[in-house]
């Protein structure tokens, strides 16, 4: 009697596309190609892509998400929304895996890095052009290369997740002035007390409001979990490199301290002290 017991699976996928296959992950797995000795370079590479693709799928979420909200869909925007702070958690539990690397041997590959750093992350500044983060400075680093620069620039002229939330709010009646409905899209946000008293209302009255205070607190989960993102990434670069410049140029963990004051949804955040 066969003692084979593979409970109906198939196994011959000569004629048939199977999962390495589907995933690509022949190209997947040999994308990484250390440029140092050191055994822990594959732990740097591999950190590093798959948070790119956690970030794809985050821009692919949050894309799907503005356009939602402009199209007054507020039901799928909020598993969107939701997807995405689920996405920055990964992201956040990702350092940990870093964090394992220590001084010596983070110094025995830092050399093979060149000039390259993770804020030159194209998706990245996606990202942070798409919450509201608009810094025109920054499309710089992907100015070599034509067909990121769009992409980065795309996100840049359009209006921000917040953008879209508050021309809704002003599509719904509430007072949201035209300076925060109608302007130049490449501009950082500036906060605005109308804009507060705009979500004011619908906190006091969620019951008439329940889709609009129910988006602000999925920008507030968003918001927290991008923080938690930032935050973790300075406690580990600090761990890892003290207080080193950057391998980009920055000051390191001072850059990225700075970047923990951004907030990106200020009224909402606002309205918990004045409600």
């Amino acid at each position: 009697m066969s003692t084979d017991n593979h409970h109906g699976a198939q196994l011959d996928f000569s004629a048939d596309m199977s999962y390495g296959d589907y995933l690509a992950l022949d190209a997947v797995l040999n994308a990484q190609h250390p440029r140092s000795p050191a055994h822990d370079e594959m732990l740097f590479i591999v950190q590093h892509q798959t948070s790119e693709l956690w970030m794809k799928l985050m821009l692919h979420e949050l894309r799907a998400a503005v356009d939602a909200i402009a199209g007054d869909a507020l039901a799928p925007a909020f598993k969107m929304l939701a997807r995405v702070s689920r996405i920055m958690e990964q992201l956040v539990h990702a350092w940990d895996v870093l964090a394992t690397m220590t001084p010596p041997e983070y110094s025995a590959i830092r050399p093979y890095l060149g000039r390259s750093s993770g804020f030159q992350s194209w998706q990245y500044r996606c990202i942070e052009f798409m919450l509201g983060n608009k810094q025109a400075a920054m499309r710089k680093p992907h100015a070599h290369r034509p067909e990121l620069l769009a992409q980065v620039e795309a996100a840049w002229r359009a209006p921000s997740l917040y953008d879209e939330a508050l021309r809704l709010l002003a599509r719904r009646g509430l007072a949201v002035p035209a300076s925060h409905t109608e302007r130049d899209w490449t501009q950082p946000y500036a906060a605005s007390d109308a804009v507060e008293q705009a979500w004011l209302s619908v906190y006091r009255a969620p019951q008439r409001h329940w889709d609009l205070y129910q988006l602000g607190e999925e920008l507030t989960d968003l918001e927290e979990a991008f923080r938690l993102w930032r935050f973790r990434h300075l406690s580990t670069v600090q761990r890892i490199i003290g207080d080193k410049h950057g391998t980009g140029g920055t000051s390191g963990v001072g850059y990225l301290r700075n970047m923990l004051d951004v907030v990106l949804f200020p009224e909402i955040w606002k309205l918990r002290t004045d409600l």
